[in-house]
């Protein structure tokens, strides 16, 4: 029996997932794979490279926004993306998604010929950097011939791709909001808080057909705040403790 992990797309609320995968780890459920959209792919991606949990998380509480922005000339983005490819580069030890501990699997867009994209071989730094780029903020990457942004346009927990990587138990984190309700000061709140919307829309219209979903209430949690790292993570904790009772009773029934 497999068990595969989801990880959802929302910008830094998306912390959460690091609550998610240390619960699992301290109660011995091993993942077996393991597909991320935008942040999803971030805290996925690192993880299946073989970062523990614990040197994630302060990790986090130590990086600011000026170590990852190069601004550039708005012609297809706000930020170029490069300083934020090199701290990839350095966080992944350069690894392909070949040689990870975890079969892995990022998401994207083909923003050209609006086609989701499902990343799994190649560098890993960029395929996170693809999944990540957020329309309007990170110039889109080009990848393979293809210009790609953040997979969230068109699919914020990749449940069916994990299904794909064959797993028969698939546990989706969802850290999306269901309200945006975060004041605008710039135009990055203004930018963050239109995906916001994007998304929830999407997922309207979306079945999540996964056997375990897990849904902090990150309501109060702004998508672009780096300082909410412990916010994040303490609202992931009471979600996934919440959830935990089901998920093993159906490891259970399926062994």
């Amino acid at each position: 029996m497999k068990i595969g992990l989801a990880l959802g797309a929302g910008a830094v609320r998306g912390l959460a997932h690091l609550a998610v995968l240390d619960v699992l780890k301290r109660e011995g459920i091993r993942i077996d794979c393991i597909a991320g959209c935008s942040i999803g792919s971030l805290i996925g991606g690192v993880y299946a490279a073989g970062l523990p949990v614990k040197y994630i998380k302060e990790l986090a509480r130590e990086i600011d926004w000026d170590h990852i922005t190069d601004i550039t000339f708005p012609r297809h983005g706000l930020v170029k993306g490069d300083k934020f490819l090199s701290f990839l580069e350095l966080i992944t030890q350069g690894k392909n998604i070949e040689d990870l501990n975890i079969p892995f699997a990022a998401i994207a867009c083909d923003i050209e010929q609006g086609e989701h994209i499902v990343i799994k071989e190649g560098s890993l730094a960029k395929a996170i950097r693809a999944s990540t780029s957020i329309p309007g903020i990170y110039v889109p990457f080009k990848h393979k011939g293809r210009l790609l942004v953040d997979g969230g346009v068109l699919d914020t927990i990749p449940v069916s791709t994990v299904r794909d990587m064959g797993a028969d138990i698939v546990i989706a984190v969802d850290v999306g909001v269901k309200k945006v309700n975060d004041s605008v000061k710039n135009i990055f709140d203004i930018l963050f808080n239109t995906f916001d919307i994007m998304q929830h829309e999407l997922e309207k219209h979306k079945t999540l057909a996964a056997d375990i979903i897990i849904r902090p209430d990150l309501a109060d949690c702004s998508g672009f705040d780096l300082d909410q790292v412990d916010k994040c993570l303490s609202v992931g904790y009471s979600a996934v403790e919440d959830i935990l009772p089901d998920l093993i009773k159906l490891i259970k029934e399926r062994i």
